[in-house]
């Protein structure tokens, strides 16, 4: 019988000698390829029939999700355990977009037991069914929730607002009028919550800075997370490159 051939995308040499490890303990025979980054996980994903992932979220050059995402485009039937220490809400959102219908998928927390990760693996990998982590399931819930949920234009507000922009530079960058700027934010307001918490303050002479507190309120969920926002950062130097060199052609 042939190894099974696991593929193992992680960047902490210790995390990864800890999989490794792991793997070397099952009775099947196992052979275990490392890439250090999600762009050299998807090289090796590609070259594999029926590929059998563990990745981790947080990586360089790209992240596990954006991974996965392009490795199921090219390979739907790639099974995949995404192994994390973050439960954040703005993974757990990604990831409900890109798995493709009936994949069989996991998603185990890092802090978790050896023998719980080891049968989290297991259970993706050799016996072909979903593991979500429990505390996983109460964020897909959160995030998937109408009342609760961000729409997609209520999340790139907030990437905006932390970002630091102005309503004159969203307008911009997003091809919106002022009134349009506002009506997102109002949205967004109101799906965080804190259009409550400002009317109930108001009541006592206080008052909240509605796009900082929609921040704190944001990472206290999970929505943003300061790895994350690197990558959105660059993108807005990239756009904002541009359009300052187009305004500088049109005077």
């Amino acid at each position: 019988m042939a190894p099974l051939d696991i593929l193992i995308a992680e960047d902490n040499p210790k995390d990864f000698e800890f999989l490794e490890t792991l793997l070397e303990d099952w009775d099947e025979e196992v052979r275990i390829t490392h890439a250090p980054n999600g762009r050299v996980a998807l090289q090796m994903g590609l070259e594999r029939s029926d590929p059998l992932v563990i990745s981790d979220i947080q990586m360089p050059e790209m992240n596990g999700i954006d991974f996965a995402r392009s490795l199921w485009e090219k390979q739907p039937q790639a099974r995949i355990v995404f192994w994390s220490q973050f439960k954040d809400e703005m993974y757990v959102r990604s990831l409900a977009k890109v798995v493709p219908p009936e994949t069989v998928y996991g998603y185990i927390l890092k802090s978790c037991p050896r023998e719980k990760i080891a049968s989290a693996i297991r259970t993706v990998l050799l016996d072909e069914q979903c593991w979500i982590d429990p505390e996983v399931r109460k964020v897909q819930g959160r995030a998937g929730h109408s009342l609760t949920a961000l729409s997609d234009i209520e999340y790139e507000a907030l990437l905006d607002i932390s970002l630091g922009l102005t309503d004159n530079l969203i307008a911009q960058r997003r091809y919106l009028s002022r009134r349009g700027v506002q009506s997102r934010l109002n949205s967004l307001y109101n799906k965080l919550g804190i259009d409550q918490e400002q009317f109930h303050c108001d009541k006592v002479g206080d008052s909240f800075n509605l796009r900082n507190r929609a921040v704190a309120v944001s990472l206290a969920r999970g929505l943003v997370n300061a790895f994350e926002m690197e990558r959105e950062e660059q993108e807005f130097k990239a756009w904002f490159k541009r359009f300052k060199r187009s305004h500088q052609a049109d005077e």
